[in-house]
């Protein structure tokens, strides 16, 4: 190894550090988990550096709805953005660091936003004694919507919004050629890589990082938002799929204003969604929301709901409404169009969901 830096300690001695290798490729990983600050989230984002939260090392990655886990990647942090942070941690002593870690890399990404569901992601993050703790002290808010926080994660990974990182002690040439240009190519994905330079000396360490790749991809405009409304989301249901399942839509929409409810429309640039809201002693709640992909989620997360008594309740008047076709996640569930078409079933529905208003306007 070439190069070396030098620390003045405070008795005047100079102690001259040198370059060295780190003893293993788990050891670096293991001092990312520990210093997530060694991504160099102010290099990353000058005007707004960039903080992380980890989710979790080794965390699996399905290739199918129903695989457990295919790989094990490194790390995934999410920044306070909640844009997924995909690391990927080689030495530059490993030859698969050149051209090998880029289609493991792009394998990781591709599938992760096809098949990692915001339940797993939070699931994993919870297996963590004092995740919510961690969580609150991350978003630097006793009284952050730690609810959101998670909802802005699913929007990033519905959207391809993530980020990937590849971190080694020395970023060869060819892997830096790479990330330029898929930098420049991918959006809104972004790849970087970090150098992490580690000088030993006298007993002392000292690591210093070095992002690679974003000063090569001048910054892009974010895409424009695209402003919903009745007529707009109607008819996108209604081509994408079929007039039955716009009459849904529909007289959802008609039955909310009928109950007062009052409706936002979301601004998502390919997926679009209105929420009836719900008015409950001057705190405006989101119990339910509805998707052009003709899907009904519910949020089954809003007092009272997030006591087991009351959530089981709940789910068995939807199971007894629509039956299986319920969809359930710790956190979301998701009800097809396709299972509403049905007049009976559809007004059973409107019931469950009646009855879970005045649920929570009586919390």
């Amino acid at each position: 190894m070439s190069g070396g830096i030098y620390l003045i300690q405070d008795n005047c001695r100079l102690v001259e550090m040198k370059e060295e290798p780190y003893e293993s490729e788990d050891g670096l990983q293991k001092l990312l988990a520990d210093y997530p600050s060694l991504l160099a989230g102010e290099q990353i984002d000058s005007a707004a550096p960039r903080r992380w939260l980890l989710v979790l090392r080794e965390i699996a990655i399905p290739d199918s709805e129903d695989s457990a886990g295919r790989w094990a990647l490194d790390h995934l942090f999410l920044d306070q953005d909640g844009i997924p942070t995909i690391v990927e941690v080689k030495r530059s002593s490993d030859t698969r660091i050149r051209r090998e870690v880029v289609g493991q890399m792009l394998d990781y990404a591709a599938n992760a936003v096809l098949y990692w569901s915001i339940e797993k992601i939070r699931a994993q993050f919870e297996t963590n004694s004092n995740a919510e703790q961690l969580l609150i002290d991350f978003l630097g808010n006793e009284e952050a919507d730690i609810e959101k926080f998670w909802q802005q994660v699913k929007v990033n990974l519905q959207l391809g919004k993530v980020r990937l990182v590849f971190v080694a002690d020395k970023i060869p040439a060819e892997l830096q050629r790479i990330v330029e240009f898929l930098n420049q190519q991918m959006n809104p994905t972004q790849v970087l890589a970090v150098e992490i330079k580690q000088y030993v000396g006298q007993g002392l360490k000292t690591l210093v990082p070095r992002v690679i790749g974003h000063t090569k991809n001048p910054p892009t405009p974010p895409p424009e938002k695209r402003q919903w409304d009745a007529s707009s989301f109607i008819k996108e249901i209604e081509t994408k799929y079929s007039p039955e399942a716009a009459k849904v839509a529909s007289l959802i929409l008609e039955w909310s204003t009928i109950q007062t409810l009052q409706i936002q429309w979301g601004t998502g640039r390919t997926s679009g969604s209105f929420a009836p809201k719900v008015n409950h002693q001057g705190k405006i709640r989101t119990f339910f929301r509805i998707w052009t992909n003709a899907t009904v989620e519910i949020l089954a997360y809003e007092p009272p709901f997030n006591l087991e008594e009351k959530k089981a309740e709940l789910l068995n008047r939807f199971k007894s409404s629509v039956g299986t076709s319920i969809s359930v996640n710790p956190y979301c569930w998701y009800i097809p169009f396709s299972a509403l078409k049905d007049e009976i079933v559809f007004r059973r529905f409107l019931e469950a969901l009646a009855w879970a208003i005045h649920q929570i306007q009586s919390s």
